[in-house]
């Protein structure tokens, strides 16, 4: 089979597949479906979006990962943290679950996959290097105790608020913890203690997930845990609470409107300016901003009104489903109460929907996902393109760090841009069916290993797992509870707490340490704009690099007892010369720090003034730039006129591949450039012939064979 074939087809590798292989991808592909189904859910409920989505993001990105990808093993769908990042990202331009918030979710599932896809095919796999382990560690913890605040209202049935200070909202919503929903509550230990137990029993531990969803949805249905109804604004009696749903859809609409002006505006500037029409396109612009002005003075109002809303809570006169609807604590004396707390779910027209239970995952529309183009919308693309980026690399990270893990285990070779362009064309793919962004799954790739998958087609097998369970078991899924797929959810991040590593990392490098808390610091106060963490995290590490190697350390070097050449700082009272200064640069040369070695040099001369060579020992001299060899031009110029002979040694082959390109090994003179720091001295012995004869640093190069 050719090579060319191959990296256009790479899944063709696992051919010719034996009935043993296909046997044992089969049992992989069923087990990891089966704990997949209800995570998929479950994740999605991060998103903001239908939690059916998360299953069309397990079905299409799942197969195309796993055709396209180099891990036989690499499970991709649905993760927490990605799910997070993406609702994270959405929130400011729409409101969540709404054909507007569905549409950027798909846009920004197809910018992430071209990203990941244009970074593979120009094999730029190791730009994630960038984004270094201290940065994802602060980041992953922060965001896991984000994910695990953030599904507190779900387990407590206490509503949320959604601003641009996610602590603040939690803060707000554990004021009312008074009015916790208690069948909400017991329905959440149920899932815990279900989740708990049945890992303690060894038959059902892998399918532990899907049993304990199965009896939490059996339980829901039997007792009735949801109860729903509608009403009319003129229902509700208490003026002051119908004249707050009244602003609060008000302003809804309002939103709508400016949102739409926002819209077509930026579309006629963006013909302006392409017809030329400078002035046309200025007002327009002026227009758009102050659209933009109004949106974020709407949005602040909105989500005031938006906590007021959730926070009320009414009740019916009893025996009567539809009617009045009196605000709780202000009851007529002569009205007896139905016993049940309602509240608004959502409003449209004049028209609420109430809930009166617990919340349930619904109505899942039966069938696969339809195929449908992303909208490509500039506006949008631009305002999304920051966090798209974002997202790209921390979900490559987590994809390729798993699959190295594994095929370590497996004895595989992983190659991380076919993987990139794996999980870029997952995504491509699954932004046209209906999907919002995927990566590698740790959980759903352990259980592909532990199960015996041996080739990708495990991962195909699981897909097609999720194609059936859309087509003809989605009526079972109405009556499974949110508050057990928040359980499920806090249970998996909890794993991804890692405290003990922050102490690792800050005993092995405090400034790595720093970046980490740092991080974790910045992520967790700028929930739920994740990508701020990242930002500051990378750009810390890179200013960390940069101050690191703008100083790196300078050894005057001295004879140690064994004949080998070592730091006189580090080593007090070893043999040095008056008659050469011997110094080390344990750095590559580069325009940050030429001024660092210019000065070290320098002052090397100036503290030993009767020494008429300096050695450079250059082993640890790996680059050497422009501005670099311009330095050592001038530095041997003064080097010489103050009476020293410069020598060099140890230079790599890159290194003096730019001396001889720019005239720079010319000047310093074949002469004076040696292969080892032995052989350099060797001859500058020779050189100063009978006045070393005393020199203790020379004791041992006149034994020595270089």
């Amino acid at each position: 089979m050719s090579i060319r074939l191959l990296r256009f087809f790479p899944f063709l590798a696992w051919f010719p597949l034996s009935m043993l292989t296909v046997r044992a991808d089969l049992m992989a592909g069923i087990t990891g479906a089966l704990i997949l189904v209800p995570k998929a859910m479950a994740y999605a409920q991060l998103s903001g979006l239908p939690l059916y989505f998360g299953l069309y993001t397990a079905f299409v990105p799942a197969i195309v990962g796993a055709l396209w990808g180099s891990s036989r093993q690499l499970a991709t769908g649905p993760v927490a943290i990605v799910s997070l990042m993406t609702a994270a990202a959405i929130t400011p331009l729409a409101v969540s679950n709404t054909p507007e918030y569905i549409g950027l979710a798909l846009l920004l599932t197809f910018l992430v996959g071209l990203i990941q896809l244009l970074l593979g095919v120009l094999k730029l796999g190791t730009i994630v290097n960038f984004v270094s382990h201290p940065v994802i560690l602060g980041f992953m913890n922060a965001a896991a105790i984000i994910i695990g605040l953030s599904q507190l209202d779900l387990i407590l049935g206490i509503p949320k608020g959604r601003s641009d200070f996610f602590l603040k909202d939690i803060w707000e919503m554990l004021r009312l913890v008074s009015h916790t929903h208690l069948p909400t509550l017991g329905m959440a230990l149920l899932g815990l203690t279900l989740l708990l137990g049945l890992k303690r029993v060894p038959a059902l531990s892998k399918a532990g997930v899907l049993v304990a969803v199965v009896i939490a949805t059996l339980v829901s249905a039997v007792v009735g845990y949801d109860k729903k109804s509608g009403a009319v604004l003129e229902d509700i009696v208490t003026p002051q609470a119908r004249g707050l749903v009244a602003e609060y859809e008000a302003t809804s609409g309002r939103m709508k409107e400016v949102a739409a002006l926002i819209a077509d505006t930026s579309a006629r500037k963006r013909q302006a300016d392409k017809d030329g029409q400078v002035w046309a396109a200025a007002g327009l612009r002026h227009q758009v901003e102050l659209a933009r002005l109004d949106m974020r003075s709407l949005e602040r109002r909105h989500n005031e009104l938006l906590r007021g809303v959730r926070q009320l809570r009414f009740v019916r006169p009893e025996g009567m489903d539809s009617g009045p609807l009196y605000e709780e604590g202000e009851v007529p004396g002569d009205v007896v109460p139905d016993g049940r707390a309602w509240h608004i779910k959502a409003i449209d027209g004049g028209v609420m929907k109430l809930a009166g239970g617990g919340e349930v995952v619904g109505a899942v529309p039966a069938g696969l996902p339809s195929l449908q183009f992303p909208a490509m919308n500039l506006d949008a693309a631009l305002q999304l393109l920051s966090a798209a980026l974002i997202i790209a690399l921390v979900a490559f990270m987590e994809s390729i760090s798993m699959a190295k893990a594994m095929a370590s285990k497996a004895r595989q070779h992983i190659d991380p841009n076919q993987e990139l362009i794996g999980q870029g064309l997952a995504n491509i793919g699954g932004s046209f069916f209906q999907a919002y962004p995927a990566c590698g799954s740790f959980t759903g790739s352990a259980i592909n290993l532990q199960a015996g998958a041996r080739t990708g087609l495990a991962m195909v097998f699981n897909g097609l797992f999720v194609a059936v369970t859309l087509l003809f078991f989605t009526p079972w899924l109405y009556h499974l509870p949110k508050a057990v797929l928040a359980v499920i959810i806090i249970l998996a991040v909890v794993g991804l707490l890692t405290p003990h590593a922050f102490v690792h990392t800050w005993r092995a490098n405090r400034g790595d340490g720093a970046v980490a808390a740092v991080t974790f610091v910045v992520t967790l106060l700028a929930a739920p704009h994740l990508d701020r963490g990242v930002i500051v995290g990378a750009v810390l590490s890179v200013c960390l690099y940069l101050y690191r190697t703008m100083s790196p350390r300078v050894a005057i070097l001295g004879r140690y007892a064994d004949g080998t050449l070592r730091d006189v700082h580090v080593h007090p009272g070893l043999a040095t010369s008056h008659r050469v200064t011997v110094l080390r640069f344990d750095g590559s040369l580069y325009f940050a720090n030429v001024a660092h070695f210019e000065d070290a040099v320098l002052k090397a001369v100036a503290d030993h003034r009767e020494a008429k060579y300096l050695l450079v020992v250059g082993d640890a001299i790996n680059f050497l730039d422009s501005s670099g060899e311009e330095m050592l031009q001038s530095l041997v110029g003064q080097l010489r006129e103050a009476g020293v002979e410069p020598v060099f040694s140890g230079l790599k082959r890159q290194v003096l591949d730019v001396m001889r390109a720019t005239s720079l090994y010319e000047r310093i003179g074949d002469e004076n450039i040696f292969a080892t720091e032995c052989q350099a001295l060797k001859d500058i012995f020779q050189r100063l012939g009978e006045k070393v004869e005393d020199d203790a640093l020379f004791d041992h190069v006149k034994a020595m064979v270089c």
